[in-house]
């Protein structure tokens, strides 16, 4: 497909998706969200791609929502309707995505990197939720994905005062995983998800939604889920061939199957 708003480049089993409007530091516009929806469902129903980077280029991550575009919408209803299937699309994208951030993350940039499953971050990256001084809140998880993630006293400085966070303070946090070289983020990143795709594929996006569902249910439910999820994948070529190349002393060769 080809996108306005996007760059797409796919390298064997690595996708690397670029947020591409520089002019306006990535602000996501209802176009640019509709086609982060087209372009991870393409990339979830492709066979070959197994994992996947989103960035926003070496200089800005996304700093926000179109405010002018905002700034004049007062249909409660229409606005539900706009925060449900383009960030959907990412919160549920079944294989693993890893947020490379340079320069700022802010807002609804913040809460799209937060969907991803790991977040390696430049050395000039920051962090925030600013939507207070808006006059308005965060709508697409800013508020839980915060949280669950960092804690409630945590949650609460970065939403209700608006502090942006370093880096290293994200990582400190847990809201990053790495800090690296500005220069190096995206690179990091994409031999990150080679690695990853490396991996059993089912086991993998079995494990990503166990750990997914220990945010959102109880202890005993998900404790329930991973008992499903580790028993099904007994019945798996890819358990057979990692158990086996274990034994052999080789590297595993999984197939999917």
């Amino acid at each position: 497909m080809k996108y306005r708003h996007l760059l797409l480049e796919v390298d064997q089993a690595v996708a690397v998706v670029t947020m591409n409007r520089p002019e306006v530091r990535n602000a996501l516009s209802r176009a640019l969200l509709e086609e982060l929806e087209d372009v991870f469902q393409e990339l979830d129903s492709n066979a070959r791609v197994l994992a996947s980077v989103l960035t926003g280029g070496p200089a800005v991550f996304a700093a926000g929502a179109d405010i002018r575009a905002l700034a004049e919408a007062d249909d409660p209803d229409q606005l539900r309707a706009e925060l449900g299937a383009p960030w959907e699309a990412v919160a549920q994208f079944g294989k693993p995505v890893i947020a490379a951030v340079n320069g700022f993350a802010l807002g609804g940039g913040c809460e799209l990197a937060l969907m991803c499953d790991l977040v390696i971050a430049g050395d000039s990256a920051r962090f925030g939720q600013p939507e207070l001084k808006l006059g308005i809140m965060p709508g697409a998880g800013g508020t839980q994905r915060w949280t669950g993630l960092a804690g409630k006293y945590r949650a609460m400085e970065v939403n209700l005062i608006g502090s942006t966070l370093s880096a290293r303070q994200a990582q400190r946090c847990g809201i990053a995983n790495r800090v690296v070289p500005a220069e190096t983020t995206v690179a990091v990143a994409t031999q990150i998800a080679r690695t990853l795709a490396q991996g059993p594929p089912l086991a993998t996006r079995l494990a990503k939604q166990a750990i997914n569902a220990a945010l959102e249910v109880g202890l005993q439910e998900g404790l329930a889920l991973e008992h499903r999820s580790f028993s099904a994948l007994f019945a798996t070529a890819d358990q057979k061939e990692g158990m086996r190349a274990f034994l052999e002393k080789r590297r595993p060769r999984f197939s999917g199957g």
